[in-house]
C-alpha cells in the first residue's frame, strides 16, 4: 500500500493499479476545467481503471461556482469510482477555518477507508 504524495506529472494510471484508495487534487483552471496539460490526460487515462476504487477528490477555485468539481466527480462516478464523502471537496482561494476543517474531515474519511 502506497502512503505517499505523488505528482501526476510523470505518472501513469498504471501506477495506481494496486491502490484501492487514493486522492486526486487539482485547482480549477480556465473556464472551470481541470488543468489541461497534466491533470486532464491523467484523469482520462485513469477513467479506465477506477471502477470499484475509493477516490477522494479535492481542489480550489477563484471564480465560478465549482462546476468543474461537479463535472470531475460525475466523471469518476461514471467510471465506477466510489467518491469518498460523496462529492469532491472544493474551497474558494486559500482555505480558511471552515475549509481547513473540511480538508481534515476528508483526510479522516480517507484514512477510515484505508484502515
Amino acid at each position: 500500500m502506497c502512503r505517499e504524495v505523488l505528482e501526476m506529472d510523470g505518472m501513469s494510471a498504471a501506477d495506481l493499479n494496486n491502490e484501492t484508495v487514493f486522492a486526486l487534487g487539482c485547482p480549477a483552471m480556465g473556464d472551470e476545467v481541470l488543468e489541461e496539460d497534466v491533470v486532464e490526460p491523467f484523469v482520462a487515462e485513469l477513467e479506465g481503471s477506477v471502477s470499484g476504487k475509493k477516490v477522494a477528490l479535492f481542489g480550489s477555485y477563484g471564480w465560478g461556482d465549482g462546476q468543474w468539481m461537479r463535472d470531475w466527480t460525475e466523471r469518476m462516478k461514471n467510471a465506477g469510482a466510489v467518491i469518498i464523502g460523496g462529492e469532491g471537496l472544493i474551497v474558494n482561494e486559500t482555505p480558511e477555518d471552515d475549509g481547513l476543517e473540511a480538508c481534515r474531515a476528508l483526510g479522516k474519511a480517507m484514512a477510515g477507508e484505508i484502515a
